[in-house]
């Protein structure tokens, strides 16, 4: 996981894509601003709670996933980790990372870099995520609202593992 890379705005590091009723629905952690932010290493950057925007989050993610099958039994420790307020964006980002590995089942060890290595920066939003549809992997499960929205690719994972529970390790493999 790339550890090294300078602090970039609008990146998946602080936002992540669900499904509510009424759509796709972008959810974003928010960062402390200072003098040279953007020449900031990841690790450095501090996550910014002066808002009240962890309560907002998970009133959304209530919202779109409390009728989803395994939305009470992840709900909880999900909600844990935001509560627990961690101070950079680092720390939040692999708390929930490990966390939806955990409860996914993968048994994957992730590896800091000590350097900044180009090949393993993030795919930005902005740009197109067709990986899994090129591999042929693409598939779709069951969402909340298909019924409303259709199949919506590219949603966090959090939409999978609330809507597919245990069964999830198989949507990714």
């Amino acid at each position: 996981m790339e550890a090294c890379e300078n602090y970039q705005k609008q990146s998946w590091r602080n936002r992540c894509r669900i499904c509510a009723s009424d759509g796709v629905q972008e959810l974003r952690f928010p960062v402390r601003h200072r003098d040279g932010t953007f020449s900031l290493p990841i690790r450095e950057i501090e996550v910014d709670y002066s808002t009240p925007w962890v309560e907002k989050t998970e009133r959304s993610i209530e919202t779109a996933y409390r009728s989803s099958p395994f939305f009470e039994y992840y709900r909880d420790p999900l909600f844990a980790i935001l509560d627990a307020h961690p101070d950079t964006l680092w720390e939040l980002d692999m708390r929930i990372i490990r966390f939806f590995m955990d409860k996914i089942g993968l048994r994957t060890e992730i590896l800091p870099t000590e350097q900044f290595a180009a090949e393993h920066v993030d795919m930005h939003p902005k740009r197109p995520n067709t990986i899994l549809r090129d591999l042929g992997l693409a598939r779709p499960y069951y969402q909340v609202f298909a019924e409303r929205n259709g199949f919506i690719p590219g949603l966090s994972v959090m939409d999978l593992l609330f809507c597919e529970g245990p069964a999830s390790l198989d949507f990714i493999l």
